[in-house]
């Protein structure tokens, strides 16, 4: 009788096991159901459906650029937290949800910033390309000008909401030589990811190139796919400084945002350099500069910020960011002088200050001389965190030396006279044939 009663309550003891197994299995994959993968590897709760709805079979659904759901759940995980202050009537936000998902999803060659590699036997084209480029332009050209980035801001930039006004902005994008595909590449991103209505024009500013590619057919290829693109050219080799000039006196937006030939701009970049710039016009801001690698066009961080700054000899330094800026992570903060290329100022502002100096030649000097100007003329510098833009750091320079001589040495002295006072000793020091 005993035996029978321990069979007995060993079986009991096993169903009710079994029932529990069961129950709370049913009850993960029904909340797994609940749940719906945003890109980014996280998951986002989901209104309860029908309980019919779990076992029925599904419908195929129209793809998420077409029904907006994607979007919308990107939308959702970047509400503002109760702790970020919330929302106003004063701000918005500006992310472009259904350009977010249509890259999410995007795959190919170099899509995600994910390195390409070239097929096998391309070798002696891809040097050909090499030696006038400094970068790997095959690769270029078989990565699509609309390739998807990573986004890979602060997560706090996700939900950051800017000024319901901004100002429009001209971006100023100068080139010599520089490779088709690349060229395209930073004007297509930047009109892809920039919210609409806030881009007045993309001057591309040619600084006497003699590609033929870079003639007709880039101006039929703009003709054809852009509206508010075009491009002026110089009638001689100008140089970097004053190619960026000759774009600037095109412009007509409140605001100039100077870029490379060779970036792309990422998500939601253009916000963040335009905020502070509505709120005080002396304000200059500088994105966070990423890294397009030179071989594969892999896209990576280059770090997650740093001042510019510079040694006695003016190469240019990065320091630590401050305690308090690294308490706030996703403002910007003050930094004395700026990597160079990529920034964005009233243009306003930038005729008060003079320009660039024309006395300056090629390039070399001119982010310190504007530097300077800015801090010294009432102005503020700050970097970005939320605007980010990838930039290939070239191998090496394709270009000659243009035949004047130690141009970067001059334009050194010249902004030290100018605006170092006495603490261009210091430069002389180190540096004495710059003194004559």
């Amino acid at each position: 009788m005993r035996r029978n009663t321990k069979k007995l309550l060993k079986l009991v003891t096993s169903a009710l096991l079994v029932v529990l197994c069961t129950s709370l299995l049913f009850r993960t994959f029904v909340s797994y159901q609940m749940l719906d993968y945003v890109p980014g590897g996280s998951f986002l709760p989901r209104a309860p459906r029908d309980t019919n709805d779990v076992a029925a079979p599904r419908v195929p659904s129209k793809p998420a650029a077409a029904t907006g759901d994607k979007a919308s759940e990107l939308k959702a995980a970047a509400k503002p937290s109760s702790d970020a202050g919330g929302s106003t009537e004063k701000d918005r936000d500006w992310h472009n949800y259904p350009q977010m998902q249509k890259e999410a999803s995007a795959k190919g060659p170099g899509e995600q910033g994910l390195a390409f590699f070239l097929p096998a036997g391309l070798e002696q084209k891809k040097e050909q390309l090499y030696k006038v480029n400094g970068f790997n332009a095959l690769a270029s050209d078989f990565i699509s000008l609309n390739r998807s980035l990573p986004d890979i801001r602060h997560p706090g930039c996700r939900k950051k909401r800017y000024v319901k006004e901004l100002p429009t902005a001209s971006v100023v994008v100068p080139f010599h030589n520089e490779h088709w595909t690349t060229l395209l590449r930073t004007a297509t991103s930047v009109l892809n990811r920039s919210p609409p209505g806030l881009i007045k024009e993309i001057i591309l500013a040619d600084d006497f190139s003699n590609k033929d590619q870079l003639k007709k057919p880039l101006e039929d290829y703009i003709a054809k796919h852009f509206t508010n693109v075009h491009v002026v050219r110089a009638t001689k080799r100008e140089g970097l400084i004053r190619a960026r000039l000759m774009g600037a006196r095109q412009a007509t937006g409140d605001v100039l945002i100077f870029l490379d030939s060779h970036t792309e701009a990422n998500t939601n970049w253009l916000p963040p350099l335009l905020e502070p710039i509505a709120k005080d016009y002396r304000t200059v801001v500088c994105p966070f500069i990423d890294v397009i690698d030179y071989e594969t066009f892999a896209y990576r961080a280059q770090d997650e910020g740093a001042r510019g700054s510079f040694d006695w000899e003016l190469y240019y330094k990065r320091l630590p960011l401050l305690p308090d800026d690294l308490a706030k992570p996703t403002e910007p903060f003050k930094s004395p002088v700026m990597a160079g290329g990529l920034f964005a100022i009233s243009r306003k502002y930038f005729w008060e200050l003079g320009g660039y100096d024309e006395g300056l030649d090629v390039w070399g000097g001119e982010q310190y001389e504007l530097s300077f100007k800015i801090w010294q003329c009432g102005g503020t510098m700050v970097d970005a965190p939320c605007s980010r833009v990838g930039h290939i750091y070239r191998k090496f320079a394709p270009f000659p030396n243009p035949g004047i001589g130690d141009f970067v040495g001059r334009n050194y002295r010249r902004v030290a006279e100018v605006w170092m006072d006495e603490y261009k000793e210091h430069l002389y020091h180190r540096r004495p044939h710059y003194r004559h």
